[in-house]
């Protein structure tokens, strides 16, 4: 019999939620079940977290680096399955990405390596926003900073897949307020020709 543990491997330190089980519950059955279990076999989890988005609850699923890439290769029917396993509630995949404190003249770092910049606040950030509208991409963006010096970021996302994220685009923006403070709207916009 195969186990969750399987599923769910959690950095040291951190505490298995009800949340975790039962979304690494869902993947195993998934791969028992369905005929996804070639893709899901290598397939982990780190977590799962639940948030309140406007009366209705969205699961935010992170995922280790190196294995979102296999992950977004069926993000479609995993997320369309596991929203039936869940009732209705919104599910994203997002990677699990380290931010390193920004390097100072103060403390000497002799021997250390340079920080990379893809762990760097504005990467990361990035990052979590590709992950967050993943079937379409970001095809522009804006910021615009109101007259109180608060800031708006507008992002462009791919006509295309307009049928199939439209409907979620509150739940990105309160997502991704959630895990990085910054407030974002999503358009569709007309291609130029």
């Amino acid at each position: 019999m195969l186990s969750i543990t399987r599923k769910l491997v959690k950095p040291r330190g951190d505490t298995v939620t009800e949340l975790d089980n039962a979304v690494a519950q869902a993947l195993l059955d998934l791969e028992i079940n369905s005929d996804l279990k070639v893709q899901l076999r290598e397939l982990n989890i780190n977590g799962a977290r639940e948030l309140d988005v406007k009366g209705k609850k969205a699961i935010i699923v992170s995922v280790p680096v190196p294995q979102l890439r296999l992950f977004q290769k069926i993000q479609m029917r995993l997320v369309r399955e596991l929203e039936k396993k869940f009732s209705g509630k919104h599910v994203v995949f997002i990677a699990r990405r380290r931010i390193l404190p920004k390097p100072n003249r103060n403390k000497r770092s002799r021997g250390k390596q340079k920080r990379p910049m893809s762990r760097s606040l504005t990467a990361v950030h990035n990052a979590i926003l590709e992950d967050l509208v993943f079937p379409a991409e970001i095809v522009g963006k804006r910021i615009r900073v109101r007259l109180d010096g608060s800031r708006l970021i507008k992002v462009h996302l791919d006509r295309s897949q307009m049928t199939n994220i439209e409907h979620k685009t509150e739940t990105f923006a309160s997502i991704y307020k959630k895990l990085t403070g910054k407030e974002v709207t999503f358009e569709f916009p007309e291609p130029y020709i």
